[in-house]
């Protein structure tokens, strides 16, 4: 079954429904006890008072075994219950009551405080008493303990009144803050709608969304968008540089080629044939390498910012090895020296080896004949730097600004090349946040150095 679109409105509300039940149940809880103390006050004063007035009632007249009908109707009498009390002489013991206080000993009671409040139990109920001592009428050395309890029903009945007018209100004003917050959610996600008319009213157009009205709660959110379309903006731009350059640079050998293609069709000649197929083969070595490189151009722009640690004493040595056959080829000694290492930086080992292989290639092409090509490590002011240096003929000052341009080659050389060793070289180091940089040594030739930070390794 197909789930529905998770709702910002729902999961708030969600979020909000448990806590505020859960407070509901939380409060029912507490008003109910605050309820019942309040009530256990009221009930206890009007206890003691009434004790008091049993007790003072006593005290202006004779007591004996019996109370009038009208002493015990007053002090028997509860409307919501069932009262209970207890005379007791320090004499003659129990003198009148209506339940067994055998259980206690009001009259003990008398050491004490002259009114006492206390929890008990009587016929199997649970009850609260209040014992007043007072002087006997007809016996002035006697003294009296006057005991009234009364069961809790009362009390209980009193808080879960006020429990029940409680829950309801509560109850009505959650209702109302869910609604509330219902409104507020709706009204408050209509500050969207300027950003989503504006990425409605757009195309082709790839800028960044953000505006003053965006909310700071998903400007991260808005961040991460413009992230997202400036890459793809970068994207597009290189895919366009790639088209636009691929364009520029096959064109005229395709030409060429269509030419001599035309020229050998034309002459029966097999000399003629045979220098026209020369050229085209030149020519489509040229469109070979020039293909090639501007693939590994687009890849080194391209590249995703994933780093990991290098040791370049182990890597490099290896990629200098794999290019002593070319180098040999070309009549050039091609070597590697380093000082001690390791050499740990954080990069990407594809991209770094076509930088070299590229920095190599243009030192085999341009150095000459019988030239010295050396690549090396060293430590300079906490970076590692990887260089390709050779003993030719340079690059003159006023160029040396302008090298790493695409398609840009130094005058005053005979040799043919793509202008993108360099570029390709430059583009591969910016993604390890490290740097290149060219200068012409004092003895004589080009030296390009690579620096990048150094990783620190425990």
């Amino acid at each position: 079954m197909m789930r529905g679109r998770p709702s910002l409105r729902r999961r708030l509300l969600a979020f909000l429904a448990l806590p505020m039940l859960i407070l509901l149940t939380l409060n029912a809880f507490l008003t109910y006890y605050i309820a019942l103390d309040y009530s256990n006050r009221i009930h206890d004063r009007n206890l003691t008072d009434d004790t008091h007035s049993f007790a003072q009632m006593l005290s202006t007249m004779p007591v004996t075994s019996d109370l009038s009908p009208q002493a015990r109707f007053l002090i028997e009498y509860d409307p919501d219950g069932h009262r209970y009390f207890n005379v007791d002489s320090s004499r003659h013991g129990t003198l009148s009551g209506n339940a067994d206080f055998s259980g206690y000993a009001p009259s003990q009671e008398c050491s004490g405080p002259p009114s006492m409040l206390y929890n008990g139990e009587l016929n199997g109920q649970q009850v609260r008493m209040a014992t007043v001592c007072t002087q006997a009428l007809n016996d002035p050395g006697d003294q009296l303990a006057v005991t009234v309890a009364e069961t809790m029903a009362d009390r209980r009945h009193r808080a879960q009144e006020i429990l029940m007018l409680t829950v309801p209100l509560m109850t009505s004003l959650i209702v109302c803050m869910t609604a509330l917050v219902w409104f507020g959610v709706t009204r408050g996600l209509r500050i969207l709608t300027p950003l989503t008319q504006r990425l409605a009213q757009r195309e082709a157009e790839l800028t960044p969304i953000s505006d003053a009205d965006v909310p700071e709660e998903i400007q991260p959110l808005i961040s991460t968008i413009d992230g997202l379309i400036a890459r793809q903006s970068e994207m597009i731009a290189q895919q366009n540089r790639f088209i636009a350059d691929a364009a520029h640079q096959l064109r005229s050998p395709l030409t060429g080629m269509g030419l001599h293609v035309e020229q050998a069709l034309a002459h029966d000649d097999p000399q003629s044939v045979r220098e026209a197929l020369q050229h085209i083969r030149r020519l489509n070595q040229r469109t070979t390498r020039v293909s090639t490189q501007l693939l590994a151009l687009a890849r080194a722009q391209a590249v995703p910012d994933a780093l990991q640690p290098l040791e370049l004493g182990t890597q490099v040595p290896h990629w200098v090895g794999a290019r002593v056959p070319d180098a040999i080829r070309a009549g050039v000694d091609l070597g590697y020296r380093s000082d001690a290492g390791p050499w740990w930086v954080e990069g990407n080992a594809a991209l770094l080896q076509e930088a070299v292989d590229n920095l190599i290639d243009n030192a085999l092409r341009y150095a000459g004949q019988g030239a010295t090509v050396s690549v090396g490590l060293q430590l300079h002011a906490g970076e590692v730097e990887l260089y390709v240096e050779d003993n030719g003929p340079g690059v003159p000052t006023e160029v040396m600004p302008r090298l790493g341009e695409r398609f840009f080659r130094a005058p005053g050389n005979g040799e043919t090349g793509t202008g993108l060793g360099l570029a390709i070289a430059r583009a591969a180091v910016d993604h390890m946040d490290g740097r290149i940089a060219y200068v012409n040594v004092a003895r004589g030739g080009l030296k390009v150095s690579i620096r990048i930070p150094r990783l620190k390794r425990g």
